[in-house]
């Protein structure tokens, strides 16, 4: 395993919080527990993240062991994230804390999303078809 880019407290509960803690941790593997992504993907799902933070983020969570990168040999090169079974057991735990979410953002009189299960692919941002043009 590659040397975490953060070191980690030796608190336990400490240590859990920090693994996930990010701005977009929480959302990447929640995202990558419905199936693994591609970063492409990941970017249309979060699209106020940055790409540059995304793949940051991700970086971490691969150094601690909750993301795995897969690279596939093909011309342009296609990379996809899953998360590890030590990040599998963190599932109910996110969708614990997306549900406490939900529930403080009610209690405080404001809107928040909902904590159903994640989209299994990503909507395609696609320009419209042309059609070729015919000279006359």
């Amino acid at each position: 395993m590659a040397q975490p880019l953060k070191e980690l407290p030796t608190i336990p509960a400490e240590r859990a919080l920090k693994a996930i803690s990010g701005r977009w941790k929480a959302s990447i593997l929640y995202y990558l527990f419905a199936s693994p992504r591609r970063l492409s993907e990941l970017k249309r799902l979060a699209p106020a993240a940055s790409q540059k933070m995304l793949a940051q983020q991700l970086r971490e969570l691969e150094a601690h062991g909750l993301v795995t990168r897969t690279v596939f040999p093909r011309i342009p090169p296609h990379v996809e994230y899953a998360p590890t079974p030590l990040a599998r057991s963190l599932e109910p735990i996110i969708q614990s804390l997306c549900e406490w979410g939900r529930r403080h953002a009610a209690e405080l009189g404001e809107s928040a999303e909902s904590c159903d299960s994640p989209p299994q692919s990503a909507p395609r941002n696609s320009p419209p078809r042309r059609t070729p043009r015919t000279r006359a």
